[in-house]
């Protein structure tokens, strides 16, 4: 999936951006019923990648202006976080943190982010 750049004036029109951050919220969500000894650990560090990906799209699609170039390191540093959260997620369901419904939710989610940031990243010229 690619997006149109004809009516994007903003990094929140980016259906990948809402995509992304409808999903942090609800891994932030989950996260703080995590055990308190996992919120400094584990649960810190799926809401920094989550955000991370909607932080980089908002802070890459703002400097376009001055270099498409430059928003495409900061789309391509969007994929390794969405990549990265499949790592933490699987984590999160091997140490009982989610259930398999979620975990399987969530994976497929984020496989699909990447797909969208991948397609925008060859998109965008």
């Amino acid at each position: 999936m690619t997006e149109d750049r004809q009516g994007i004036s903003s990094f929140e029109d980016l259906m990948v951006f809402q995509k992304a951050y409808g999903v942090s919220l609800e891994i932030h969500k989950k996260s703080l019923g995590f055990p308190k000894e996992e919120q400094y650990g584990l649960a810190d560090q799926i809401r920094r990648a989550s955000k991370s990906i909607c932080a980089n799209l908002a802070e890459g699609h703002g400097k376009h202006c001055h270099s498409n170039k430059e928003f495409k390191r900061y789309i391509s540093i969007a994929i390794g976080s969405s990549d990265e959260m499949r790592v933490w997620l699987r984590y999160c369901l091997d140490l009982h943190y989610i259930n398999e419904t979620e975990w399987k939710h969530w994976k497929d989610s984020y496989k699909e982010i990447s797909k969208m940031l991948q397609g925008l990243h060859r998109s965008w010229k």
